[in-house]
């Protein structure tokens, strides 16, 4: 009989550039199962001089984005090293939003998503807009989505990809 191998699965709350299905194929060379959620207690920021946004903790706030369901770890790994040493990776419950089924229904889950870490940092300001990020940024984003996987699949390389 051969062992059975358990392989872990993780849901991961996204809020910006990972919104966009073509970014997640590049990374996870995979479109996985999503649904629009929010994340409670969190408020999303544009960061100066960045094209990608940063959530921190806000209590009376919420972030709208959508979950990611079933990654692999392997995916995970490539999401941890793509967002950086800026973010850390915390578990966090999201709000589940069942479109399909009844306009208010919803669940809960609990979810990875990445925080900025430095909740004080002088260069967070205003509100992200994905739309707005899509139109003026998306197509240099998934370009330099294909070079950070190129660096990535090198064994020898430093990687350090400023996104």
């Amino acid at each position: 009989m051969a062992a059975a191998t358990s392989m872990q699965l993780h849901n991961v709350f996204v809020y910006g550039s990972l919104m966009a299905d073509e970014v997640v194929k590049v990374l996870l060379n995979r479109i996985p199962s999503a649904a629009p959620a929010l994340l409670p207690g969190y408020q999303r920021h544009s960061i100066r001089e960045r094209v990608y946004p940063a959530i921190i903790p806000a209590e009376k706030d919420k972030v709208n984005g959508k979950v990611l369901l079933s990654l692999a770890d392997h995916e995970l790994d490539i999401l941890d090293k793509f967002e950086d040493v800026d973010y850390k990776r915390t578990l966090e419950e999201v709000i589940v939003l069942d479109n399909e089924k009844q306009q208010n229904s919803s669940s809960q889950l609990k979810a990875y998503t990445y925080v900025w870490a430095d909740v004080n940092d002088k260069d967070l300001y205003g509100e992200w807009n994905f739309e707005a990020w899509k139109d003026s940024h998306m197509k240099d984003f998934v370009k330099m989505c294909e070079n950070f996987m190129s660096d990535l699949k090198q064994p020898s390389t430093t990687r350090h990809v400023s996104i």
